[in-house]
């Protein structure tokens, strides 16, 4: 390593026996180059200890190659595991990825957005389609390209990547239906400025009503997104004077932390309450009993996301929405009754 100077793009370039522009795109596009070009280059980093002017590059491109996501929360395993989809795809791409979350708090969303733009990002990636006017306008103010993830726009207006959680919900009560079940609650999550909740009601009482039954406002239980929110979802059931027979829950942290209660309260899943989820995290495959959920396309909503933004960024025409589908998966902890 060169010691007392700072070393230069073109001290890279000659050490590593390449053009400047071959260095340049080595270090900023380096699926672009040559397999052999790039090793010569990153040795050559690597022994000269450079490290790239990023305000330098910005100013010149008025890129920094850099995105931004906002999510809902970093603890759910099922966000996670997008996250990283979503981050790897974007560096073979080569950008970068900053992440924050708002931790269900809608109204933090707006302040995290503007950190973001100050810090010059080149695009956004949100989750879900209800957010607050000043977060689209300030998008619009400064010409940053974006996508919604997660839910789809019914509207066609913006730009999403995702999947109905209407219909995963649809073919979730279908399936509990046809095991049997007539007495059915849900807690799905809370709907305050979440249309992802608000679809999954939608999507239960639509099931229930095409089979002629009826989703009772009682039978709806809001709570958060937590194993905590699973285990308060059982005490409530197990408070009324007519207990369902099944709770559907939300997501599978929901799921798993109602089958907590369960177990601690003598509850015995499926045989004296069944239980269901959302999402398919690997933990549901691991509780006793397996947990019926339903199947999501995380990882691909974050390599789809990726492709998108860098798409819009750099002009590309494909701007077509990319609607996934989703599937249940039939576990042990949902009882057939008939």
């Amino acid at each position: 390593m060169i010691t007392g100077i700072r070393p230069t793009l073109e001290d890279v370039a000659r050490l590593a026996g390449v053009s400047l522009g071959s260095a340049s795109r080595a270090l900023s596009v380096p699926h672009q180059v040559k397999p052999s070009t790039l090793e010569r280059v990153s040795r050559a980093v690597d022994q000269l200890g450079y490290v790239r002017n990023g305000p330098a590059m910005a100013l010149a491109s008025r890129r920094t190659r850099t995105i931004a996501a906002i999510y809902p929360s970093l603890d759910n395993p099922i966000f996670a595991v997008s996250i990283q989809s979503l981050q790897q795809t974007l560096w073979d791409l080569g950008y970068q990825l900053l992440v924050a979350s708002h931790e269900y708090k809608p109204e933090r969303e707006f302040g995290l957005l503007r950190s973001f733009v100050e810090r010059g990002v080149d695009a956004v990636v949100l989750v879900g389609t209800d957010h607050d006017d000043s977060v689209f306008e300030l998008l619009s103010q400064y010409k940053l390209p974006y996508v919604l993830t997660w839910s789809m726009d019914d509207a066609n207006r913006r730009p999403c990547v995702g999947f109905s959680y209407y219909d995963a919900a649809f073919k979730m009560a279908q399936v509990v239906m046809e095991h049997g079940h007539t007495e059915i609650a849900i807690c799905p999550g809370q709907s305050y400025r979440n249309e992802r909740v608000r679809a999954r009601i939608a999507g239960t009482q639509a099931a229930m009503q095409g089979a002629g039954q009826t989703l009772r406002p009682e039978r709806i239980i809001e709570q958060p997104f937590t194993f905590e929110g699973g285990r308060q979802a059982v005490r409530l059931v197990l408070a009324t004077q007519v207990r369902p027979t099944v709770l559907i829950c939300g997501n599978d942290l929901i799921a798993i932390g109602a089958m907590a209660e369960c177990r601690d309260q003598g509850v015995n899943v499926p045989e004296d309450l069944s239980i269901t989820g959302s999402d398919d995290i690997e933990l549901a495959s691991l509780v006793e009993p397996q947990l019926t959920t339903v199947h999501v396309p995380k990882v691909e909503i974050g390599s789809l996301a990726a492709n998108r933004i860098v798409n819009l960024i750099e002009g590309s025409s494909d701007a077509s929405d990319s609607l996934l589908s989703t599937r249940v998966v039939l576990r042990d902890s949902l009882k057939r009754i008939i």
